[in-house]
């Protein structure tokens, strides 16, 4: 299966993005009648025919479409401090969309070391690895957020944060059921503030610990995703 970006996944005819068309035409060398699968990140996967092979517009024809392809009955969120090395959350991004998420949320904290971000580039990342994956949803990528406007927005009945502070803390296992929706959050090296894991407390979020191992933050917001995808699919 070769998987292109297209403007729209409606009506009769769709038009790949720029680059997708010039990766088609002029790289892959793809011409009139050729056959590919294309999404626009909605959910729905197109069977689709090239009727127009321009390198900077290419058209195609809809054939068939798949409506909420490889969809999954949960939505899993991830809100993780952004680490000082850019390279690395661009890993996790990158891991985590084809691993299987839906939204991404770089938290601001107290102790963060890092309050911007390149948006443009994290969400060409999570393109080139849905399209890797053979996905047709594109995740969300939220700007920085404070943890504070986090907190204060709509929140999934599973909640969950993890963090080193002394204290009794659960594992992923123990307080994850399976088919749920969960927001986990992912603090900075530095750890959360004791106000900030007071906060979430407040607000039913349960306390959770990845081990014993000390984790660098990239490393621990993919241990808890992968974790809690293996547990909805064993």
């Amino acid at each position: 299966m070769v998987l292109f970006l297209t403007d729209t996944t409606e009506g009769p005819y769709a038009t790949l993005t720029p680059d997708e068309s010039k990766h088609a035409i002029r790289v892959l060398r793809l011409t009139a009648a050729d056959e590919i699968f294309v999404t626009s990140g909605d959910g729905t996967l197109c069977r689709a025919r090239i009727t127009l092979p321009d390198p900077s517009a290419c058209q195609v024809e809809i054939l068939e479409r798949m409506p909420n392809y490889g969809a999954l009955p949960y939505r899993l969120h991830i809100a993780v401090a952004p680490t000082k090395n850019n390279a690395r959350l661009e890993w996790f991004v990158e891991k985590a969309v084809e691993i299987g998420i839906h939204r991404i949320t770089p938290l601001i904290c107290r102790h963060s070391e890092r309050t911007t971000l390149n948006l443009n580039r994290l969400n060409k990342i999570a393109l080139s690895a849905m399209k890797q994956s053979l996905q047709a949803t594109l995740p969300l990528i939220d700007p920085p957020t404070p943890i504070a406007d986090l907190l204060a927005g709509a929140l999934p009945e599973c909640r969950l944060v993890c963090h080193c502070a002394e204290g009794h803390r659960d594992t992923l296992r123990q307080l994850y059921t399976p088919g749920t929706d969960a927001l986990v959050l992912i603090g900075p090296e530095g750890d959360f503030s004791p106000d900030e894991i007071d906060r979430c407390l407040s607000l039913g979020f349960h306390p959770v610990t990845l081990g014993t191992n000390r984790l660098r933050t990239e490393t621990a917001a993919l241990y808890a995703l992968t974790t809690l995808q293996f547990l909805n699919q064993s």
